[in-house]
């Protein structure tokens, strides 16, 4: 069974504001008409495509990606112009057609399924919504009255029907239509209503760029990229009288004994961005038996880390460490290390946190052995 589809784009959206029609306005990196037909390519039994545009527009035909695409001509009105790219697909007649809106580039293959399936039982089908909200008549900004809502719905596209019955209801239509469910009626074709989706909106003002693009985002791999990683680094006690944690020097009758300067807070942190990244950890980066890492100061650790994120697209929007230990102190230092490492890391001071805990003297660090650490770093590319 052959399934063919008619985008609808020849109208010029005046109400959608910008200086140039809806359907070509960018929506993210594209232009709304890309992610539309895009939107119908993701379901493999559409085919062909004929998409139908305004005389004024074949300049902008290179914004598409028009491969198995049939682009034609449109007519003065919506009608006139789905006649226009019904004709075009007479020569190869399909079995059923799909006649779907430029403006709805939010467009899910289930609710194309949807369709398809309504059209084994009837000669039409279209996606629609309830409408739940009451219904109010009104004048000069007052409420006149109350329409009752039952049996009323929001019709969508794309609109399926049978391919010669659909084009022969359009021959023979004289005057305007709504839609093609309109013309499908008056030529007396049934037409079933099949569960719309809330999210395949029409663009129509400026404000339904944005909400496109939310729905978007969530649907075609430019979606809010959320990264966690999770870090854990020990070190233990060795002659000294300081310790580095978190980028601050802290008197103690000890050091921490490591490669680097074993500040193992910085190290947790670092290990958690690396981790969110899925680019290993610290010792992959900065391997141990490199002499020129001997004593290194852990800053340079976390910078590359920080640095890597940005260079991959990501904005680092929170970290947290915890250091696990019975001395020294950390609650008297703890903003003066937040305000280092957030300087490090290009971020803001709210979104650094750092906090410590005891192990109730058991283990090794409740033996005083040495400091545990445990951070867990949230990357974000939108």
């Amino acid at each position: 069974m052959q399934i063919a589809a008619v985008v609808v784009a020849a109208g010029r959206g005046v109400r959608a504001g910008g200086d140039v029609p809806k359907q070509w306005r960018l929506l993210g990196d594209r232009v709304v008409l890309a992610h539309t037909l895009d939107a119908l390519r993701a379901v493999d039994r559409i085919g062909p495509l004929c998409l139908v545009i305004h005389a004024d527009d074949q300049a902008r035909l290179s914004d598409l990606d028009l491969t198995a695409v049939t682009v034609v001509t449109g007519g003065a009105t919506r009608d006139a112009s789905v006649r226009a790219g019904l004709e075009a697909l007479e020569g190869d007649a399909p079995d059923l057609v799909l006649i779907h809106d430029a403006a709805r580039p939010v467009l899910r293959p289930a609710l194309v399924e949807r369709v398809i399936a309504g059209l084994g039982q009837h000669d039409g089908a279209a996606p629609a919504v309830p409408v739940t909200d009451a219904l109010w008549l009104g004048t000069e900004g007052l409420v006149t009255g109350t329409q009752d809502r039952t049996g009323l719905w929001r019709a969508q596209t794309p609109q399926g029907f049978r391919f010669a019955p659909i084009l022969a209801a359009h021959r023979s239509h004289s005057g305007s239509a709504a839609d093609d469910v309109e013309v499908a009626r008056a030529a007396g074709m049934d037409v079933a209503i099949v569960l719309g989706d809330e999210e395949n909106i029409k663009i129509t003002g400026p404000d339904d760029f944005a909400r496109a693009a939310r729905a978007l985002g969530q649907d075609a791999g430019q979606q809010m990229d959320i990264r966690t990683g999770n870090g854990f680094d020990v070190h233990r006690f060795g002659p000294g009288d300081h310790v580095w944690l978190c980028g601050v020097k802290v008197p103690f009758g000890r050091a921490l004994q490591g490669h680097s300067d074993a500040d193992v807070g910085m190290h947790a942190v670092t290990d958690a961005i690396y981790g969110a990244l899925a680019r290993g950890d610290i010792g992959q980066h900065f391997p141990p038996s490199d002499p020129q890492w001997k004593g290194a100061e852990s800053h340079i650790f976390l910078a590359h880390a920080c640095a890597l994120s940005r260079e991959m697209g990501f904005t680092i929007t929170h970290a947290d460490c915890t250091l696990i230990c019975e001395e020294p102190k950390i609650g008297p230092l703890a903003q003066a290390m937040r305000a280092e490492m957030a300087r490090i890391m290009q971020i803001d001071i709210d979104r650094m946190s750092v906090k410590a805990t005891t192990s109730e003297r058991l283990g090794f660090t409740g033996r005083g052995e040495g400091i545990a650490a445990l951070a867990t770093a949230t990357l974000v590319k939108s």
